[in-house]
């Protein structure tokens, strides 16, 4: 691998740590507000809050399980096949 190919991975691997860290903290800024607003709106009738809360949640935790890799094994594993598949013929 190039010193290019390195850089270019890189500053993608920035670019995605960015973007979650941008996800998270407007995640942990805006839900709080939220929250606030519900309770001083219609806090007896519905904790309508909740819905953002849990459905944005789970797209943090998603991005966060993209972004530190966890499951992408089999990502590189089949590249590197394809790789070797292409290179043997």
């Amino acid at each position: 691998m190039n010193i290019e190919n390195k850089y270019i991975k890189a500053k993608k691997r920035v670019e995605d740590l960015k973007g979650f860290y941008g996800n998270l903290i407007s995640y942990c800024t805006i839900i709080p507000m939220l929250t606030l607003l519900n309770y001083y709106t219609s806090w007896d009738s519905h904790y309508w809050f909740l819905y953002p809360a849990i459905f944005w949640g789970i797209g943090v935790l998603t991005h966060g399980f993209t972004v530190f890799g966890f499951g992408s094994d089999w990502e590189a594993k089949k590249i590197k096949e394809l790789m070797e598949r292409d290179t043997n013929y």
